[in-house]
């Protein structure tokens, strides 16, 4: 019933109002309660006085029975303690399992108390003036005490106290003494002193929080602020949540920030955050109300818990069941061990995990397929660390073969030989100690922690044969006994004081358990504790300032110390026995060595319980042969950290990092070895020949004696690490970690290879190039630097941030570097051959408490996306990688609508999900993954709970089937799909929470660091792949693939083939040659065998393929390597007629190569990003009758590449715009426009005879593959569409005899395609292993083309039989000089040469006689993109917005000079920067005039005998957000994003002027009216107003060009303006729902209406008012319509002064857009022809347009749309809608009744439509494109 009612309390419940408090029917007082009026307060107060509580009090509910049913999680008590008094409060509340706890606080309370169901809270009251409070402790209420708004989270308090769901407030009792002015319970956090513009302006609402109510605020007078006047409690605070300038700025740290004790399975401890003068006050301290532990009273029935796995090694009495000391974290095992898991019937071991406190169950899980096979999916492989609690425990095994030594929680033995390790797993926290016993067999281990425990394992099977506990809470040292009967352990109990505990483990080895011998507490300082080898009963001691012997005897455990005399106040560190005959010697006869901090070995007589001798280790004492000796001088002497004996010499540790061997007389050191830090522990192995040292730096190594040589077995970081970046090449890995080092490790070997650090600097971030050996590391500085790995050497530093870096990766591709910092700045670099330039820096973009690591910043698999969280942390943004241009952005808190939890979720890691499901994957502050759209933001699905804590750390595998996460110490790997019951497998071994978890580049390991770095193999079945993948060897062998072949590749033979078999039609084996040109091979070409020809039937489709099937070629190659070429012939199958001809089937398509990332080059066309799909059904209007007819088309499309062609012969001049081909008169400016592609048009060319245009876009609606259309020129007749590349054509040239085309596609589809211009029949058609950027034909052979691509130019060689084409191919690398570049563009020049550019800024000069480059010259300093020659001049243009022309008259003779040509040969002539990057270039045959194409949707005609740049075609960058005709419709203006205002002729579509304001964009747009009855004289003024992101308005002159006016009347940006009829006020709507009226002429705001609040303004339009029956003065009708589908009528009278709501009308929808990645726009318009009439269109439950009669009140009629309108414009003469969709459609809508016609030429959605005032004009707008339509058949 509370659920149902719960809405009534939104967004707040005023209780003393609700339940009329003042007539005492709902509620009951007790004793002196009265209702008073507060002149300060100006409102009611009630006063609650007496001297008991019990006898006066007011009480809701008025009956105890009665439940209040407040479910609000925040209570708000508005009270002033009566001075000098104390005063109680109750509060009941129910829990989810109807369990009623009771809550009090009062000033009466000396301490924190809690029961099972009670609460109690001690208060303390503050004063208004500091100096008179008494800091912490609790009494009456001073004199000067304020009034306080007490918040209290309740839910909070029930989990952090009682760990119990809150579920509803059941009652309050107030008990005297005290003031109340009110009661409030709400799910919404308010704010006190924030009123609601402040609120507005800060984004309060983002952060969960709302100003404070009216009826619950406090006044505050004028000038006055209001905490220095009230008090503001929260209790439990989130300060993290509040407003930073207001409360939280008041505590430079919490006030009670540890009062919880921390337990697994709680919340985390929440903050007390005060106003400034209640600092040091509230009682809810560390000392009073630090909650004491609740025990757990009853059972806990657990619904749902989450599965873990583990592979046991050994039998199965390693875990004993039922064994009550066992915790159920410590029973917990990580999947993985070097053994293989003991095989069980059950299918393994399942542990289920509970919460603290609860009874642990375990039960078998059925087959492998309810979860993830293989059970365990991960296996440990190797882990790189060391140390943990300390770095002093390493041992040797028995036979001296291996060392075992901790590593934080696991126990790893390495093998000395392989460097195999094998892993003792149990442990949950840091191994504080280790011991062997005598024989080895044995293996004692014990953790750290509140509950430590100790193992003893069989070592031999790393088996675990008990668990015990160890009443010690630090253990410092264990000791087994040499029989392995006795067990000592010396640490610190909960009392901290020093105890020593002797267990019995003599029956564990048969199965029983670990008794406590004795135990004993000792008040003197023990460091190591050992038993002797000769007597289990006796121990001796060290520690500060004693030495002590122990013996056991009936018991109990006595100790006597050693007299020490003069070194009576040594430090001692360690202790050692001397080794001699067996356990049967006499105790006299042993000698006992001690150490200590001040450099003296002291020889204890056992026996006499005395010091022998003492030796003193002393620094400069060299003998006079060089050796040290240890002497009996004075002076500081060298601290001995560690000892160890043998039978013949004795091995030291000390502080200065030399371990030393000594005599056993320390006469003189034999032998020593440096180490960089100080040595911790030293150890000699049983056979006397090597001596194990560990470091204080986490090193762990031994010296060999006899070879005398030192060998490290593991180096590690000192403190936790942060994060890591793997390189997959040559298998390292790099590691930035808490102890201010970089280092980079070896995968294989475990050795560290480098160690970087910067001086007064700390690393943060870092990250490996995918393909380079180069390193880059952020640091706290907020540097960017980059390392040479090959140099060990800086390269570069990048100082683009002021604070700590915490994002930094690279692009896929590896051409792109990204960086983030705390300041929440975003840089942006290019990386284009090893050079790095800054592209772009944003500020204020990533989230400033987004936390650091691999996740901060993340790029999709193909390099187009960029992800992060940002600019808020409950925001997720999504921008294109290579500009930085805002795609996306999501808002995580509103994402759970069925959330009943108040507190705004938000985004803690993204992570890309695989590219051709493009999702985007984001974890939360809720412990919950949000797969969403990574296109759209729709959420896909959720997966919860992940963790129990927050998830620190995502990564998803290649193939998109496995998912890792990371939280708390755990790693769970999960089915990414979940198709199983139990989707994920829980992996522990990290004592420490994991920072970073990822899949290695190969996909075989995880890598996670938290503590230590784990490597584990990645067990699961490898991905089923279509077709073979390349093989490996090591001798780079080429392979070739077949498609029908999944045969494994045969042995490499030792001598290459001379030619390539011919494969067989039946299944061909995979083939495999080390190159087809050895050493003496004349010929230049690699050619392929004869083709094997079958007929097919042809096809009357509108594509001919031809009678005969096609060859398909694949070409491979590796770096330097020719490639080889295998004609594949396609088997004959039958062929539906309608299918066309050429159009592949499935599965012919040879297999791609793995090169699926956009390659580092711009002039790689990627379409643009696009939300909107293509029209599912298109009712074209019968031929003749079309009303609409496409005019003109404003822009030109800078995303292309080379779509752009002119003939200067006969004048053709043609270019892309979105999906329509414009065809331009340079003379007379008209146009005519091609439509035929439904995509954005990539590319075109034309043919030389200049006869056929050839022009490339995307897939149409229905076609798997991209559509290639051919165009005759003369009447622009599309003559045939071919259809073959499957993603992206990329360049297409035709040969100079126009007999060939040739088609590449881009770096996804990587095929090339050869049709004949004839038929069109598709000839050859060959798979390119890495992508291609340019072709070209030579103009010297016909049949000659070449290509350019991945650091390799391809030439080809064309040999037509018959019908036939047989290929000839020969690969040529780039000089080594360039590095590793791609060559990016390329054109031929005078007789045998081919000029090709380089993303570098090189231009090559290649022979075509002898395919090889013989110069290449530095032509820029960015990509050259661009190549046209003609006769001796070259033209070049680049993405530095350059285009130079060169002279290369010498040229061709340099080319006999070879390799030695210098570039000083070449000239540079001219040189014109323009306004972009250049993208498309033609020129005439002289190189003097020409037309160039850039980035920034400009044609500019060029003509370098005048050095002029003329602008011929002007256009949007980015997308168009307003266009409008002029009065007169000689003129129309549009705005953009990027901030301009742009007036066009009509006539000529040119640009006549343009507006342009830095750093903002441009929203809207109008244009001023011509005045009623005023025909325009020609000297009048035409203005134009536009309103921008920054709120502010701008009045321009056109015929001036210039700025007016600006007004600032919006807090936000604007969404919407307009004019009033007359032209004298403007009317301007904001993002934030405000609708604001100006005067052009005064500049001031003279309306602001509010109704709107909350909801953009999407329209308004002004009209005059035709009907005076409306009941409402003035004679100006206005509209405004916002996104939450209202919609206002004003009438106005601007002269009166006279504004008024005429209607209101509010629109209904269904719950929720199905089907709708997004809302569509709420849109009105008056209807022209039908006065007092308005039409609607938007979201609603259906799709259609309503026609509303403000005179009826009602909707008149409805048209029915095919989907929801995005624009909306209605003819001012002719009954005509011009409506535009998403599917890209423009739809003219007859009224009231009529046939539609829809209209292509868009090529995404048609978001703006506005005919012209006559209506003989409609513009419409897709992106950045502007079309202009006539109105003919209307």
């Amino acid at each position: 019933m509370i659920l149902v009612l719960a809405a009534w309390q939104r967004p707040y419940l005023n209780i003393f109002k609700h339940f009329r408090v003042e007539e005492w029917k709902r509620s009951a007082k007790e004793g002196d309660v009265a209702a008073l009026t507060d002149t300060r307060l100006k409102g009611t107060i009630y006063r609650i006085r007496g001297s008991n509580p019990a006898s006066s009090y007011l009480q809701l509910p008025r009956a105890g029975t009665q439940s209040l049913g407040l479910t609000g999680r925040y209570l708000y008590l508005l009270f002033r303690p009566l001075p000098r008094k104390h005063f109680l409060v109750h509060l009941d509340v129910t829990t989810e399992e109807n369990q009623v706890v009771r809550i009090s606080f009062s000033s009466l309370f000396k301490e924190f108390k809690s029961t099972a169901t009670w609460l109690q809270f001690p208060f303390v009251c503050g004063a208004a003036s500091e100096g008179t409070a008494r800091r912490g402790a609790p009494g009456a209420a001073p004199a000067d005490v304020r009034w306080t708004c007490l918040v209290l989270d309740l839910p909070s308090i029930l989990a952090l106290y009682l760990s119990r769901r809150y579920s509803h407030l059941r009652g309050v009792k107030l008990c005297c003494n005290l003031l109340v002015k009110n009661l409030c319970t709400s799910d919404l956090l308010f704010e006190p002193g924030v009123t609601l513009a402040e609120a507005r302006l800060s984004d309060l609402s983002c952060r969960g929080a709302a100003p404070m109510p009216r009826e619950l605020a406090f006044p505050v007078p004028k000038g006055e602020k209001w905490h220095n006047l009230y008090d503001y409690i929260r209790f439990p605070s989130e300060g993290a949540k509040l407003l930073q300038n207001s409360i939280q700025k008041s505590f430079p740290s919490p006030v009670a920030g540890d009062q919880v004790l921390e337990e697994p399975g709680r919340p985390q401890a929440q903050l007390v955050t005060l106003s400034r003068p209640v600092c040091d006050r509230l009682s809810l301290i560390p000392q009073i109300t630090s909650p004491k532990a609740v025990p757990h009273r009853c059972p806990v029935v657990t619904k749902s818990i989450p599965e873990l796995h583990l592979a046991v090694p050994g039998p199965p009495r390693a875990v004993p069941a039922g064994d009550p000391m066992l915790d159920e974290k410590q029973r917990l095992h990580s999947a993985g061990d070097m053994g293989q898991p003991v095989p069980l019937s059950d299918g393994g071991i399942h542990v289920y995990a509970h919460q603290r406190g609860r009874r642990q169950t375990t039960r078998p899980v059925p087959g492998s397929e309810e979860g993830l096979v293989p059970d365990p999916i991960l296996k440990l492989r190797t882990i790189i660390g060391f140390g943990g609690c300390s770095t002093k425990w390493a041992l040797w095994t028995q036979d001296s073969t291996a060392v075992v030594y901790p590593c934080h929680a696991v126990i790893v033995a390495l093998l000395l030989k392989t460097g195999e390790q094998r892993f003792f797993l149990g442990h949950t926290d840091k191994v504080s100690a280790l011991a062997f016993s005598g024989s080895g067999a044995l293996l004692a281990s014990a953790q750290a922690g509140p509950r430590s425990v100790g193992r003893l394992w069989d070592f031999p099977t790393a088996s675990c044969l008990c668990l015990f506990k160890t009443y010690l809470q630090s253990l410092v040292s264990l000791s087994f006994s040499h029989s392995g009967a006795v067990l000592c352990g010396v640490g610190k109990d909960v009392h901290s004081k020093t105890m020593v505990v002797v267990w019995n483990t003599a029956q564990v080895t048969r199965g029983g358990g670990v008794t406590v011998l004795a135990k004993a507490h000792t008040d003197v300082d023990i460091q190591a504790m050992k038993i002797a080898f000769f007597d289990d009963t006796r121990m001796v001691s060290c520690g500060r300032d004693n030495i002590r012997l122990w013996r056991v005897r009936s018991g109990a455990l006595r100790s006597c110390p050693v007299t020490l005399g003069e070194y009576h106040s040594l430090d001692f560190t360690d202790l050692a026995f001397q080794e001699g005959p067996g356990p049967e010697q006499e105790p006299e006869n042993r000698v006992l060595f001690v150490c200590s901090r001040s450099g003296h070995v002291l020889e204890v007589d056992y026996k006499n319980v005395c010091v022998r001798s003492a030796r003193r280790l002393l620094p400069a004492q060299p003998r006079g042969d060089g050796e040290e000796q240890a002497g009996s001088s004075s002076g500081p002497g060298i601290a001995i950290n560690s000892i160890s004996m043998s039978l013949t010499f004795c091995a030291t540790g000390s502080e200065d990092g030399y371990m030393r061997l000594w005599l056993l007389d320390f006469s003189a050191a034999v032998l020593e070895a440096e180490h960089e830090a100080s040595v911790s522990s030293v150890c000699i192995s049983p056979d006397s020949r090597k001596v194990l040292s560990t470091t204080a730096s986490g090193n762990l190594g031994y010296l060999d004696i006899q070879a005398q040589d030192y060998n490290t077995l593991m180096r590690s970081h000192k403190d936790s690490v942060l994060g890591f970046s793997v390189e997959g090449k040559w298998k390292q890995i790099a590691t930035v970690s808490q102890d201010n080092t970089i280092r980079v490790w070896d995968l294989a070997s475990r050795q560290q290879l480098y160690d970087f650090s910067a001086a007064e600097e700390t690393p943060c971030t870092v990250a490996f190039h995918p393909f380079w050996k180069i390193l880059a590391c952020g640091f706290d500085s907020g540097v960017v630097r980059t390392f040479s790995l090959a140099a060990s050497d800086l390269l570069l530093e990048l100082r683009q941030h002021r604070t700590a870096i915490t994002g930094l990766t690279f692009s896929p591709d590896g051409n792109l570097m990204f960086s983030s910092c705390l300041q929440g700045t975003l840089a942006l670099y290019s990386l284009a051959a090893r050079k790095t330039q800054v592209l772009r820096v944003l500020g204020n973009v990533v989230a400033r408490d987004a936390g650091s690591g691999v996740n901060t910043l993340v790029v999709s698999g193909d390099s187009r996306l960029l992800a992060f969280v940002g600019p808020s942390k409950y925001v997720v943004t999504v921008m294109e990688a290579c500009s930085l241009d805002e795609l996306l952005r999501v808002d995580i808190s509103v994402l759970d609508l069925h959330s009943t939890c108040t507190v705004l979720d938000s985004a803690v890691k993204v992570c890309f999900g695989p590219v051709l499901q493009g999702e985007l994957l984001v974890s939360t502050s809720s412990n919950k993954i949000l797969v969403l759209d990574a296109k759209t933001g729709r959420l896909v699905r959720e997966v919860s709970p992940v963790h129990k804590l927050t998830c620190s750390s995502l990564a998803l595998s290649k193939d998109g089937q496995y998912l890792l996460t990371a939280g708390d110490k755990v790693i769970k790997v999960w089915d990414y799909r979940m198709r199983f019951n139990i989707n994920f497998q829980v992996f522990i071994g990290h004592s420490e929470p994991v920072h970073q978890v990822a899949f290695t580049p190969d996909q075989e390991h995880v890598i996670s660091v938290g503590d230590a770095i784990f490597l584990w193999d990645f067990l699961a079945p490898p991905p089923v792949r279509s077709s073979p993948g390349r093989a490996h060897s090591h001798t780079s062998t080429l392979l070739l693939r077949s498609d029908s072949c999944s045969e494994e590749p045969k042995d490499v033979p030792d001598t290459p083939r001379q030619t390539v078999p011919v494969p067989s039609l039946s299944s061909p084996p995979c083939l495999d040659t080390s190159s087809v040109h050895p050493a003496g091979f004349q010929s230049t070409f690699s050619e392929s065998d004869r083709e094997e020809e079958a007929d097919l039937p042809g096809s009357s489709g509108k594509v001919e393929n031809g009678n005969k099937d096609v060859s398909v070629l694949v070409v491979e190659s590796d770096e330097n390597e020719e490639p080889v070429v295998r004609p594949k012939v396609r088997q004959e199958s039958p062929r539906s007629p309608e299918k066309p001809a050429n159009e592949p089937r499935r599965g012919t398509k040879p297999p791609k190569s793995q090169w699926s990332i956009r390659p580092d080059s711009y002039r790689h066309f990627t379409p643009r990003f696009k939300a909107s799909v293509l029209p599912q059904s298109f009712l074209s209007p019968p031929a003749g009758s079309e009303v609409l007819k496409l005019k003109a088309v404003i822009g030109y499309n800078g995303n292309g590449r080379g779509n752009m062609v002119w003939n200067p012969d006969t004048g053709f001049f043609a270019y892309s715009c979105g999906c329509v081909i414009v065809v331009e008169d340079l003379h007379s400016g008209s146009q005519n426009h091609w439509l035929g592609h439904a995509q954005e048009i990539s590319t075109l060319t034309l043919s030389h005879h200049a006869q056929v245009l050839a022009s490339a876009s995307g897939k149409k609606d229905g076609d798997s593959h991209c559509q290639i259309c051919i165009w005759r020129t003369q009447d622009g007749a599309c003559t045939a569409e071919l259809f073959h590349h499957e993603t992206q054509v990329q360049a297409m040239a035709f040969s100079w005899d126009n007999k060939f085309l040739v088609t590449i596609g881009d770096y996804s589809d990587q095929t090339m395609a050869l049709w004949s211009t004839h038929t069109y029949e598709l000839l050859l058609s060959t798979c390119i292993s890495e992508p291609l950027h340019d072709v070209a034909f030579s103009p010297v052979s016909h049949q000659g083309l070449a290509c350019v691509g991945r650091g390799a130019v391809m030439f080809w060689l064309l040999e037509q039989q018959g019908a036939a084409v047989r290929p000839k191919v020969h690969r040529v690398p780039a000089p080594d000089v360039l590095g590793l570049v791609e060559l990016t563009s390329l054109c031929y020049g005078a007789d045998t040469l081919l000029y090709t550019g380089t993303n570098s800024g090189q231009i090559c000069v290649w022979d075509t006689e002898t395919n090889s480059c013989f110069m290449t010259w530095e032509a820029d300093e960015g990509e050259i993109g661009v190549l046209v020659c003609q006769h001796n001049r070259l033209v070049s243009g680049s993405n530095t917005k350059r285009i130079r022309l060169w002279s290369v008259a010498t040229v061709q003779e340099l080319r006999l000079k070879g390799p030695s040509a210098r570039c000083g040969s070449v000239l540079l002539e001219h040189e014109i920067t323009l306004d972009g990057t250049i993208v498309s270039a033609a020129f005439d045959d002289s190189l003097e005039m020409g037309i160039v194409g850039t980035t920034a949707g400009t044609l500019w005609y060029i003509n370098w005998v005048e050095s002029t740049s003329i602008r011929l075609i002007s256009g949007h960058k980015n997308k168009v957000t307003e266009v409008c005709f002029s009065p007169s419709e000689s003129h129309c203006a549009t705005c953009g994003e990027d901030g301009s205002v742009r007036i066009w002729a009509l006539g000529s579509t040119e640009l006549v002027v343009q507006f342009q304001v830095l750093n903002q964009s441009c929203q809207c747009l109008a244009w001023k009216p011509r005045p009623v009855g005023v025909w325009p004289c020609p000297g009048e003024s035409q203005h134009v107003v536009a309103g921008y992101s920054d709120g502010t308005v701008r009045v321009f002159s056109v015929s001036r060009t210039e700025m007016e006016l600006k007004m600032h009347p919006h807090a936000a940006a604007l969404t919407a303006i307009t004019y009033s009829t007359d032209g004298e006020m403007i009317l301007s709507g904001g993002k934030d729902g405000i609708v604001a009226i100006s005067s052009p002429r005064t500049g001031m705001t003279i309306h602001v209406l509010a109704d709107h609040r909350g909801s953009p303004i999407t329209v308004l339009q002004c009209t005059r008012k035709q009907y005076h029956d409306l009941g409402m003065e003035g004679g100006e009708l206005w509209l405004a319509s916002s996104s939450d589908r209202r919609v206002s009528v004003w009438a106005s009278d601007w002269l009166q002064d006279k504004c008024e709501l005429l209607d209101w009308l509010s629109f209904p929808a269904p719950a929720g857009p199905e089907g709708l990645d997004s809302l569509p726009p709420s849109l009105a318009a008056f209807c022209p022809w039908e006065h007092g009439v308005l039409v609607y269109v938007g979201f609603g439950l259906q799709k259609e347009a309503l026609f509303y009669s403000l005179r009826k009140k009602q909707v008149l009629r409805k048209i029915s749309l095919p989907a929801f309108a995005t624009s909306l414009s209605l003819s001012p003469s002719a009954p005509f809608m011009a409506i535009g969709f998403s599917d890209r459609l423009l739809r003219l809508q007859p009224c009231p009744a009529g046939d539609p016609q829809d209209y292509a030429g868009h090529d995404d959605t048609v978001h703006l439509c506005r005919f012209a005032p006559s209506g003989r004009r409609l513009l419409t707008a897709s992106h950045s494109a502007v079309l202009v339509w006539e109105l003919t058949g209307a």
